[in-house]
């Protein structure tokens, strides 16, 4: 559902029996805690059976909890403060064993990204890539080491790329101020949204650059402001912003790229090979 549940919640008070008005109650003024509990567990924390969570749920329009659940968690992630994710974080993993929890989570965001995302989108952003005559990769906070590490590898296919991370709005401006229609420009951007990185698209798009976004939904902040997007799954784990997922979709792109440019990058990577030697640039393997 698209619209805000605290204020469908505030709009059917009335209508709701005791039992709902204390799952309400506690939604709307621990929504953040809320959003991450099974139904069982919401239910206990107020006084209700699990099976009056369900209906609720579906009193509200929705097809099960798990709808319902969603629904919540995509409108506050964006809210929360940092204080509040280290609580929330807290608090969904209680007793559990740390290392499986994150890695279990992680591996669930790459499944629901492989799913999610459309190949139409990222073939058409690997065709815009490799006509571009400048590439542009703008990632700022959290997301600047899956810029930086995609400009890593670009750098070995193309002449012309400029990451643009690290900087606030008005530097950002300074260095994508020539963008043009003969430019692409890939942005990152995962909640806490980047003010800086929507702008920054903004303009970039304004100025007849093509425009790929790499965020969580095509309705993020980044994501209606760009020509193709590329959904990647990502999540809150206590102050980590966990890129798991988008970092597997800058690699399938790497790779399509790479692919493409075949010939090229096996002549450039011939000659760094001999250079590497040369310079002593990688430890030599030890036999034995």
């Amino acid at each position: 559902m698209s619209y805000d549940i605290l204020s469908t919640l505030q709009e059917r008070e009335s209508t709701f029996s005791k039992g709902q008005k204390r799952i309400a109650r506690y939604i709307t003024e621990a929504y953040d805690k809320a959003a991450f509990m099974t139904a069982n567990r919401l239910g206990k924390t107020v006084g209700v059976s699990e099976s009056t969570v369900v209906r609720f749920a579906v009193d509200l329009g929705f097809d099960g909890y798990p709808s319902m659940q969603k629904a919540m968690q995509e409108m506050v992630l964006n809210r929360l403060t940092s204080v509040q994710r280290i609580e929330v974080a807290n608090d969904r993993i209680g007793n559990q064993d740390v290392v499986s929890l994150v890695l279990r989570s992680d591996m669930e965001k790459i499944r629901q990204t492989e799913e999610t995302v459309s190949r139409e989108e990222f073939s058409a952003a690997v065709n815009a890539i490799l006509k571009a005559k400048r590439v542009y990769i703008l990632g700022v906070r959290s997301v600047e080491p899956l810029a930086n590490f995609l400009g890593y590898y670009l750098n070995y296919m193309f002449n012309n790329v400029h990451v643009v991370s690290g900087f606030g709005a008005g530097e950002m401006f300074e260095k994508i101020v020539g963008v043009n229609s003969s430019d692409v420009v890939i942005a990152f951007s995962f909640p806490r949204y980047s003010s800086t990185t929507t702008k920054g698209a903004q303009y970039c798009r304004s100025a007849g650059a093509t425009v790929i976004g790499i965020t969580d939904s095509k309705l993020s902040p980044l994501g209606s402001n760009c020509d193709h997007v590329l959904v990647a799954k990502s999540d809150m784990v206590s102050l980590v912003d966990s890129l798991v997922a988008p970092l597997s979709i800058v690699n399938a792109l790497i790779v399509a790229i790479a692919a493409r440019k075949e010939k090229e990058l096996s002549q450039t990577f011939a000659n760094l090979e001999r250079i590497w030697e040369e310079y002593d640039v990688y430890e030599k393997r030890v036999e034995g």
